[in-house]
């Protein structure tokens, strides 16, 4: 799949589902209405879009939410795409989780050939953690993480820069994930549907980050890549890897190899963008994958140059309505 401006399009992300067992501030409102269970794409029509995307040369495919490891009977869908790395037609499979629910399922992961995952956390202080996922527990996510690692999958934590928040814990943050033996990913928090926090009073460029840590650390960039659109620097006194994804500061636009589909089907070519497909019709409208492929193809062809994300000031409302949550990161 090539895209209006010659981008090869590789890599899929799709959201198995909208609801999560955390609240994170800057992703999701307290009370949150999720979607009726009618609206969304069975686990058998979830494999057969995944599986249409891996025919049309998708070779990476990430499963995310919400928290994908709630959605009921995750596992099967896992086990059933596990079988595109069998026949070497899909290179990666691997999702994007809060860890809540690693203690149960890493084995298993591990045994449907998912080799490494994404684990955000944002905070390695228990109250600051379950203030800002309101509903989450630090110690369960390291539980978690122990059987992941145990289980053998390499893990890459994830954590949004929040101003006056995890500001000045982010050194603290990247010591412990080296330490560890894991990557860490910074993230700018991006404006993505109405929350209860104002974004400018959350928003922290890591163009500042970046400048604060050269202070006391040595950073050299490196072409390291895992497929989405970190930039990445070693770390010479840790001796890790350390992301930067910057929508805002930096954008990446000009090497997107992304599309995203929400748990309804929804394709959105860009995550900074309104502009969407609908497969969930010709999905449930034919048996063969004939007007699956024609709805791929036009939409595909409508993917923008880049996103629009900007962070305003107090009282404007977020660049894109729907949440995160919804779009699957």
């Amino acid at each position: 799949m090539i895209d209006p401006f010659g981008r090869t399009v590789d890599y899929l992300r799709v959201s198995v589902t909208d609801r999560c067992d955390f609240r994170c501030v800057y992703c999701m409102a307290e009370n949150m209405t999720f979607l009726p269970k009618k609206d969304l794409l069975t686990l058998e029509e979830l494999d057969r879009l995944c599986s249409g995307f891996i025919d049309k040369g998708v070779k990476k495919l990430r499963l995310t939410g919400g928290e994908p490891l709630v959605r009921k009977n995750i596992m099967e869908l896992v086990r059933s795409l596990s079988r595109h790395l069998d026949s070497g037609a899909l290179e990666e499979l691997t999702l994007t989780t809060n860890g809540s629910q690693l203690s149960r399922f890493s084995s298993e992961l591990i045994d449907c050939g998912v080799k490494r995952i994404n684990v955000s956390i944002d905070t390695l202080d228990h109250d600051k953690f379950a203030k800002i996922t309101r509903w989450g527990h630090l110690s369960k996510v390291m539980e978690g993480l122990e059987a992941a690692r145990n289980a053998g999958l390499a893990i890459k934590i994830n954590a949004v820069a929040l101003k006056e928040v995890n500001e000045f814990e982010i050194e603290e943050m990247m010591r412990w994930a080296h330490g560890e033996g894991f990557d860490l990913t910074l993230i700018e928090t991006m404006p993505l549907g109405e929350i209860d926090e104002d974004r400018t009073d959350q928003y922290l460029p890591l163009s500042l980050v970046k400048k604060r840590l050269e202070e006391n650390f040595t950073l050299t960039d490196i072409p390291y890549k895992t497929g989405g659109p970190a930039r990445y620097v070693e770390v010479e006194q840790t001796g890790g890897r350390l992301g930067f994804i910057t929508p805002l500061t930096h954008n990446f636009c000009e090497s997107c190899n992304r599309v995203r589909i929400t748990c309804t089907g929804t394709l959105y070519m860009c995550l900074g963008q309104d502009d969407a497909a609908d497969l969930r019709q010709p999905l449930r409208n034919s048996e063969g994958n004939d007007l699956l492929y024609k709805a791929i193809d036009e939409a595909i062809g409508r993917k923008p140059k880049g996103h629009d994300f900007i962070i305003e000031r107090q009282g404007q409302a977020p660049s894109v309505g729907r949440h995160m949550s919804m779009t699957g990161g």
